[in-house]
């Protein structure tokens, strides 16, 4: 971290530190006594212009449910990176947290303004530029409110800020309370003190002025259209963190005006992202892990996909050792819903004509043959394998439908195989478990893809002769049995409409990402705390969505 940003940080009444996730941090490992304003009561002193807010806890008991997580060589390793941090932060200075701020610091509202235009006057062009831009980019605006849970302790804070070297401190009055003026390096912090339980900050002084008007009476956040309704947050437990966002398509409307790098919203884009009117999401730590859940209100009237819940039988078609998994349902209904609204978006109705025109040279019809029989359940997984083609791969994959159509997705299959054979690859069958399989064989490699029938309704297509044997002789245990699966999935809700799964805790997982993106070792050690990934989302009505994610975390050895 640069030197300035080090220094401007100290002024900024710790703001940067409690934003940053200190307080998280330090009371992670050392914890901290809990105790200050809730959300709605934050809430109430930010301006209803505010795009979204988050309210992050300081509450001891939840911070410390971590503990329970993680090997000891990545408490190790957070413990040193906190460390580190804690010296960049307070180096130059005699601010310690652990006696400075976490006494009096309880939970924090980070809440976004509208971005501020940037008035000509404040861009600062060297002399003898001959490209000067014309299109200025719009500040981020920042206002965060910071709950006092000991007046006393804020108080010798305030003062030990004032003997710092080089801080300046300036009052001002507006509305009968007066705002700070802290400025270091140039770069100023505005703060304000309200009903003496509240710390207000923020890096323009308009902001914090309107955190006043609020709080005299104006329009708040706590009232706004669409957000009172979510500031009783999503249930988790042992809750870190609660996001809301009352208006999401204005959100995005205002964020992307913003930014002069964005292309600007078509009608039609601003249309789909009105079938989502608000989002609340939460975080929180349970005995399985660290769990997400985010709630969106839809537009009955705009959405227009039918959600449907997978039985999730599939799952049982595939073996233990199947590392990753993607499952749903309907396929053949979701293209439908594409289809349909490629009619209000040119680029993606042209390309979905190049697809079709492309396919009927090689006599398939995408939607038909392709889409058309995929109307039931369906998976694709993962599974290790180091034998024939996969060898210096280390996996393949599996995909799987039920289908209701077995002739039509028969009739594509042999039309696949047709084509396979003018490109010279041998197609011949073979007999696993019983069941017979038709494989796409390459000389000396063996079985580059395989596909069959498990049962009269499932069809699988396998990449890698191995793969196909692990799918087809149901010997073995199946994934929906084993321990990581259940570990991962089994607190998700149900019925749901599938599950996005990865199991980390299995030997060859963490190498195999490792030799697709580069890892450090503390990357590495960070992953083998990670038992799996598990995700899934419900639609109770079509005016309701829910989503849940699971980081499913290893125990701590003590």
């Amino acid at each position: 971290m640069p030197e300035s940003k080090s220094k401007f940080l100290i002024p900024a009444v710790g703001a940067a530190v409690v934003v940053a996730g200190s307080i998280a941090a330090y009371t992670y490992f050392k914890g901290s006594p809990g105790g200050s304003s809730d959300a709605l009561g934050s809430a109430k002193v930010v301006p209803s212009t505010a795009l979204m807010a988050t309210y992050i806890t300081t509450d001891s008991q939840a911070w410390a449910k971590l503990q329970q997580f993680g090997t000891p060589e990545a408490q190790k390793l957070v413990a040193k990176g906190l460390e580190d941090f804690n010296k960049q932060i307070f180096s130059d200075s005699n601010v310690s947290y652990e006696k400075d701020i976490k006494p009096w610091a309880g939970s924090v509202m980070i809440a976004v303004l509208p971005p501020n235009p940037v008035k000509p006057a404040q861009l600062k062009v060297p002399s003898g530029t001959t490209n000067v831009p014309t299109n200025l980019q719009q500040e981020s605006n920042i206002l965060i409110v910071v709950g006092i849970k000991d007046k006393l302790s804020a108080l010798n804070f305030a003062n030990k800020l004032k003997s710092q070297k080089g801080v300046k401190l300036q009052e001002s009055d507006y509305q009968g309370q007066k705002i700070i003026e802290t400025t270091q390096n140039g770069k100023p912090t505005y703060s304000v003190v309200l009903n003496d339980s509240q710390l207000v900050l923020a890096p323009e002084k308009q902001a914090v002025e309107k955190a006043i008007d609020t709080f005299k009476g104006q329009s708040s956040f706590a009232n706004k259209e669409g957000a009172s309704s979510i500031l009783k947050g999503v249930d988790v437990k042992n809750s870190l963190a609660q996001i809301y966002v009352p208006d999401y398509a204005g959100m995005i409307q205002q964020l992307t005006a913003g930014n002069p790098q964005a292309k600007q919203l078509p009608p039609q884009t601003l249309t789909q992202l009105k079938q989502i009117k608000s989002v609340v999401a939460g975080v929180g730590v349970d005995d399985a892990g660290v769990r997400v859940k985010a709630i969106a209100n839809l537009d009955p009237q705009l959405n227009k996909f039918q959600y449907q819940s997978s039985p999730g039988n599939i799952v049982g078609q595939f073996p233990a050792d199947t590392f990753a998994l993607i499952s749903g349902n309907s396929i053949s209904r979701g293209w439908e819903v594409l289809v349909e609204q490629s009619k209000d978006y040119p680029e993606m109705k042209q390309a979905l004509e190049q697809a079709r025109g492309q396919l009927k040279f090689v006599n398939l019809d995408l939607d038909k043959d392709i889409f058309g029989w995929m109307n039931g359940e369906f998976a694709f997984g993962a599974i290790p394998s180091n034998q024939g083609v996969l060898a210096n791969v280390g996996f393949g994959g599996a995909l799987l439908f039920d289908t209701s159509d077995r002739k039509t997705a028969e009739a594509t299959l042999t039309k696949l195989d047709t084509l396979a054979k003018t490109q010279q690859i041998n197609v011949a069958n073979r007999n696993i478990g019983g069941k017979d399989v038709t494989e796409w064989q390459i000389p000396r490699q063996g079985a580059l893809l395989a596909h069959g029938w498990l049962d009269q309704d499932t069809v699988f297509v396998a990449l890698g002769g191995p793969i196909a044997d692990a799918v087809s002789d149901r010997k073995n245990p199946s994934l929906d049995t084993s321990d990581a699966f259940k570990a991962v999935t089994g607190s998700l809700q149900k019925p749901n409409g599938g599950y996005f799964y990865l199991d980390m805790d299995k030997t060859k997982t963490v190498p195999l990402i490792n030799s697709f993106v580069s890892s450090n070792a503390d990357t590495i050690t960070i992953l083998n705390s990670i038992r799996g990934l598990g995700f899934t989302a419900i639609s109770p009505d079509k005016s309701t969505s829910e989503l849940e994610m699971l980081l499913a975390l290893k125990p701590s050895v003590k």
